[in-house]
């Protein structure tokens, strides 16, 4: 249950991660500083990560990550949509691109957060391959599926631990006063804030925030970069001064 959800036709923040855990991560916070404003969110997690255990199996991990997930969108006040793909088996694919064109035709966001391509990942560069790909399907009229066609109004690439190369932020958020609610919601998850986890999430995430905010002279911020199509750099000039 979402309390206080804003209206149908507000605004919409959608994050596409390529498990459950990398949404709230990379998007988390901002998708609490849009929800100030009035906009909706949707989380949409690719696969579940659920081969990510040390002790459980993929199949029993996969159903606490179910339930991990759906606590840390009920803190971030978001819906939640998940895919029925396998951890470290995410294909590049036209089936994926429907999936995710037709979760954006449902929720119509404004604006969507997702992977970075320069990542160390395999599941994190083959999201950022399907996200793009999809917008094809999800923009085009003349494809008639359950939800009318929509294309977002624009396309970030949030900052991930394992997505670094390359990436360059142009555009930050200031998360400074709905960090201690991020915090709750990422530490639903055991691979985040359980003991010994396999990566100090927490604390990565904590200093990046830190970080970026004294880039921009606030507290904390999450600092994303923007995707430019080829026409959007298309230009024309009388000179080059």
């Amino acid at each position: 249950m979402i309390l206080n959800a804003p209206s149908s036709d507000a605004p919409c923040i959608m994050v596409i991660g390529a498990h459950a855990a990398d949404a709230e991560l990379m998007g988390g916070a901002a998708v609490l500083a849009h929800q100030k404003q009035g906009w909706r969110s949707v989380l949409v997690h690719l696969t579940l990560g659920e081969k990510g255990s040390r002790t459980l199996s993929p199949e029993e991990y996969a159903e606490v990550k179910r339930k991990e997930a759906a606590q840390a969108a009920e803190i971030l006040g978001s819906e939640m949509e998940v895919l029925p793909y396998l951890d470290g088996e995410l294909p590049v694919s036209e089936e994926v691109q429907w999936h995710i064109a037709d979760l954006i035709r449902k929720h119509r966001p404004d604006v969507i957060l997702t992977h970075w391509k320069g990542s160390i990942h395999t599941d994190h560069t083959n999201c950022y391959e399907n996200v793009l790909a999809s917008l094809f399907f999800a923009g085009l009229k003349t494809f008639v599926r359950e939800y009318p066609n929509h294309y977002p109004k624009a396309i970030y690439f949030a900052e991930n631990w394992e997505d670094e190369e390359d990436f360059e932020p142009e555009v930050y958020i200031d998360t400074s006063d709905v960090w201690d609610t991020y915090h709750r919601a990422a530490s639903c998850y055991t691979l985040v804030a359980g003991e010994n986890p396999p990566f100090r999430y927490l604390q990565w995430y904590d200093g990046a925030s830190r970080m970026r905010g004294a880039e921009r002279n606030v507290d904390r911020a999450v600092a994303l970069m923007p995707y430019r199509p080829y026409y959007s750099r298309r230009q024309l000039r009388e000179t080059l001064a």
